[in-house]
């Protein structure tokens, strides 16, 4: 099963991730608050997918999806938002995101973007 980085500047939203994931069998490797976290962790960990939370604080998730892409070009990165982000949304998929999930999460959605993305 593929190895998750959670990138959300709300522990809450981490947890709710991780939660989801863990009991469909799939392994949270680590977890940033922040973009500027995110990549330090991505060259850490080298996940199989990173679940990317797209508005936070000192680098937001189009940002570190850039860097994440440029250190990997075959990164697979799925964004988060809230209702009524879809330009950004549609910029962190222009920037290479595979996919996005909206908030509040369902988990159907959650495990259905996974498991389409990491196959």
């Amino acid at each position: 099963m593929a190895n998750i980085l959670i990138v959300d500047d709300a522990a809450f939203m981490r947890m709710m991730i991780k939660d989801i994931l863990s009991k469909n069998g799939f392994t949270v490797v680590g977890e940033a608050e922040n973009g500027l976290k995110a990549v330090e962790k991505y060259k850490e960990l080298n996940p199989d997918l990173v679940i990317m939370d797209i508005t936070m604080p000192e680098m937001d998730g189009i940002q570190a999806v850039k860097q994440i892409k440029s250190i990997n070009s075959g990164a697979k990165i799925i964004m988060c938002s809230a209702m009524g982000q879809q330009a950004m949304v549609i910029e962190s998929i222009q920037a290479g995101a595979r996919d996005f999930i909206v908030k509040p999460f369902q988990a159907e959605r959650v495990i259905e973007a996974v498991r389409k993305v990491v196959g």
